[in-house]
């Protein structure tokens, strides 16, 4: 005796050895022994053989008409057999049968199970939507077919072209497009970005790796929304001192600035001014919005997206020539010993002198750093005030006990104009440098602890056990030594400076905060500003390492030196680069060696390079 029955959902046939009431155990047409329920077993026959059964069931079933069988049964609740019998019009053979079985259960679609052997005619309705449900899944996969060979002739179609970016930078693989893209890129052992390149999609390298950038962080467009332009307040009282700024070339957000007042023979004035948009729009305004969306002024080599559109800036920023509204601390401070005496906050409006650039103080920076009890005068603008700054700022930094910056690392300066690209070395901690972060962690701490003492929230950065992190209380920042810092000194460019800012204004004026420390908008803020500005970090780290790349063909490097940082890992010299190098020998961290490059791939962001020879130590 034979079986036909059921196992994973699939119908098999075997011969029986042997049968008690809950089991069979059966051989299969090769070999195969098993034990299976006796619920599972469909039917029992004696001919043909088990191995011929479901061969010749399938021939029987291939000459059925799916349509035809739906037609017979609609309606009730049917059995197989009971079909089978209609169909061939007597008693079905065991082929009959099992054909007909095997047909029903190959059209889901058409016959729903109800039961071993049972099955049920699906309704009209029902059929008609899944048919056109797999005849519209059917012209799909021919379209995909379709787009996919034009793609491997690198021939973009235009449904794929209208969603190049889309696909480049955050593909939703659910999309037929994207599924014909992975495909052409399969067949032609291209990436994304290569294929669009040879359909003639991509053809400015820096652009790709900028747009993945601007797709992330703005993906309606870098435009500002409509919003009427902020209007300073005018009622402020005018600062009786003359202040400066010194900022970097290419500076537009300018936040900060100094001035200097002899009050005394035996004491100095110190004004540290920072521009004030908390006076010039409010929380819930438009540009607030803006600027919550934004949360930072973003950064990249030759290109920058202002936290705040132009004409904010350009009423607000601390431009030379202009009087501009500023929240002021001024520091009563012994001109001798530089000792703190007394410190005050004023919301004024300031007069802006000048704005100075570090470039052309690049020979002060050397005067200050060779040291020396009168150094001699280079006739600069503002040198005797500079010169005053840069001692008050060593005063300053003794008293903490922790330098401003590592001076130990060097930060890298890029500078392109019309496609080409300079990378400047600079080391950090430079003297000027030094005089603008010693005052910017005073207005910091100073303002932040005035916050606390009148228990008003603020965003503080605090360093504890080496971790930093964002708070809203007030807590130790180890790094600078510091009993808190919040930040406040760059509300042009950081959001949570614009909030603190705020804080701060409501704190000056007696008047109730805009933000309670459990507040919702206030911790949103706070998360989503640490994780936009990582974004915005890990990609500034990435357009940098492009234009070293760029850098490296722009100037047809085929030699470079670096150092071993670990295992195959060599960081270039000069260069804010490093890479891996398959080649390199086993070397001890700090080795020097010396490279051979191929010319970059600036579209992968890659640069080929192998060992050439291992240098001798300290040589440069």
């Amino acid at each position: 005796m034979n079986v036909l029955y059921e196992e994973g959902g699939e119908y098999k046939a075997g011969a029986v050895l042997s049968q008690s009431p809950a089991h069979y155990q059966v051989e299969s047409p090769h070999g195969r022994r098993s034990k299976i329920k006796a619920a599972s077993v469909v039917f029992t026959f004696e001919r043909p053989s088990a191995g011929e059964l479901l061969a010749e069931a399938r021939k029987f079933a291939e000459g059925l008409d799916t349509d035809f069988l739906w037609q017979c049964r609609k309606g009730a609740e049917f059995g197989f057999q009971d079909l089978a019998r209609d169909y061939v019009g007597h008693d079905p053979a065991a082929v009959e049968s099992a054909g007909v079985l095997l047909k029903l259960h190959s059209a889901p679609m058409y016959f729903y199970r109800r039961g071993r052997g049972r099955f049920q005619a699906a309704p009209e309705d029902t059929l008609k939507l899944a048919l056109a449900g797999v005849e519209k899944k059917k012209r799909l996969q021919e379209r995909i077919a379709t787009w996919t060979a034009q793609l491997s002739r690198f021939e973009c179609p235009p449904e794929i072209a209208r969603l190049r970016d889309e696909l480049l930078y955050a593909p939703d693989r659910a999309k037929p497009e994207t599924k014909a893209l992975e495909q052409a890129c399969a067949q032609s052992g291209l990436t994304a970005a290569r294929l669009f390149e040879r359909c003639g999609l991509l053809g400015d390298s820096h652009e790709y790796h900028l747009g993945r950038f601007v797709y992330e962080f703005y993906p309606k467009g870098t435009g500002f929304p409509a919003h009427d332009a902020p209007v300073p307040p005018d009622e402020l009282p005018l600062a009786e001192c003359a202040a400066f700024s010194l900022d970097d070339i290419g500076t537009t957000e300018i936040d900060d600035a100094f001035s200097v007042t002899r009050v005394s023979d035996d004491e100095l004035r110190i004004g540290i001014h920072i521009a004030a948009p908390g006076l010039a729009f409010v929380p819930g305004s438009v540009l607030d919005t803006i600027a919550r969306e934004r949360l930072s002024t973003a950064y990249m080599p030759g290109r920058k997206f202002t936290m705040l559109p132009e004409d904010a800036v350009e009423r607000l920023s601390l431009d030379a020539g202009h009087e501009r509204p500023a929240v002021s601390l001024y520091l009563n401070v012994g001109a001798k010993d530089f000792a703190l005496r007394g410190r005050h906050t004023k919301l004024e409006r300031v007069k802006v002198a000048a704005n100075l650039r570090h470039a052309g103080y690049d020979a002060l920076n050397a005067v200050f750093e060779a040291g020396g009890v009168n150094p001699g005068r280079l006739g600069l603008a503002f040198e005797e005030e500079l010169h005053t700054l840069w001692q008050l700022a060593l005063a300053l930094e003794m008293r903490r006990g922790k330098p401003s910056v590592n001076v130990v690392n060097l930060d890298y300066v890029f500078r392109v104009e019309d496609g080409r690209v300079a990378i400047e070395a600079r080391k950090r901690g430079a003297p000027l440098d030094k005089v603008v972060s010693e005052l910017m962690i005073l207005a910091n701490t100073s303002w932040g602890e005035q916050l606390a003492e009148k228990d008003i929230a603020g965003i503080y950065r605090v360093q504890s056990s080496g971790k930093v992190r964002l708070s809203v209380h007030a807590e130790m920042h180890e790094g600078l030594g510091v009993s808190c810092y919040s930040w406040m000194s760059s509300p042009l460019r950081r959001y949570v400076d614009l909030i603190n800012q705020w804080q701060l204004v409501a704190g000056l004026r007696g008047q109730r905060p805009p933000f309670a420390r459990n507040s919702e908008s206030l911790l949103a803020a706070l998360r989503a500003f640490e994780v936009t500005t990582a974004g915005y970090d890990e990609h500034q780290r990435s357009m940098e390492q492009y234009w070293c790349l760029r850098w490296l063909a722009q100037e047809h490097v085929a030699e470079a030196e670096g150092t071993v940082l670990r295992e195959n890992l060599v960081r270039f010299d000069r260069l804010p680069l490093a890479v891996r190098v398959p080649s390199l020998p086993e070397l001890e961290p700090g080795t020097r060696v010396r490279l051979a490059l191929e010319p970059p791939d600036l579209i992968e962001r890659t640069v080929a390079c192998a060992w050439r020879e291992t240098l001798a130590q300290g040589m440069l």
